[in-house]
């Protein structure tokens, strides 16, 4: 399955993409606001990758991940998810990770874009939610940029390198969506 916009491909991760999502949670810059903390080895990102690839494989599907690249080069930009709640709740989580080289060049807000467009239009979902540590600025400009809405705190939420920290949650329905 692929996904496409005017800059990028967003195709289904698979394990050739081993080496990347290796080298990208790897990198210090990409691990300030996240849970999995660095991988001590590359067995340890394809023990992740096994998972998440059987999330993918599951029936009913938990879970949609993508490899986002550039459509012209094909290069690898980072990493864009969005794993299913109850079906019965017509819900969604979103995440995404991208290699610093990339920031600020808006792919991810063009990335989550599109998979939120998709998550309504093909899913057919209700409501699609996402969360950001509070001191991760650049995050929560691309959630509202997206016409995500901030819905609230929680409060020492997120295990980051030892320290439980805050967490802002937002979210996207159909009847608001803007993407």
């Amino acid at each position: 399955m692929e996904l496409s916009t005017e800059r990028l491909s967003i195709v289904e991760l698979s394990f050739h993409d081993l080496s990347d999502i290796h080298q990208l949670h790897s990198l210090k810059e990409t691990d300030e606001f996240n849970t999995l903390g660095i991988p001590d080895s590359i067995q340890v990102t394809e023990s992740l990758l096994n998972e998440w690839i059987n999330q993918q494989k599951a029936n009913p599907r938990v879970a949609y991940l993508f490899r986002v690249q550039l459509k012209k080069t094909n290069q690898f930009v980072g990493l864009i998810a969005l794993t299913l709640g109850k079906l019965n709740f017509r819900i969604a989580e979103v995440w995404y990770k991208t290699l610093p080289d990339y920031w600020c060049q808006g792919y991810t807000t063009e990335a989550l874009k599109e998979l939120i467009r998709y998550g309504f239009s093909s899913l057919e979902l209700h409501r699609i939610e996402a969360g950001c540590a509070v001191g991760n600025k650049a995050s929560m400009k691309v959630l509202e940029k997206v016409g995500m809405v901030r819905e609230g705190c929680k409060r020492k939420i997120l295990p980051i390198r030892g320290e439980w920290v805050d967490a802002y949650f937002y979210s996207i329905l159909e009847t608001d969506q803007t993407v």
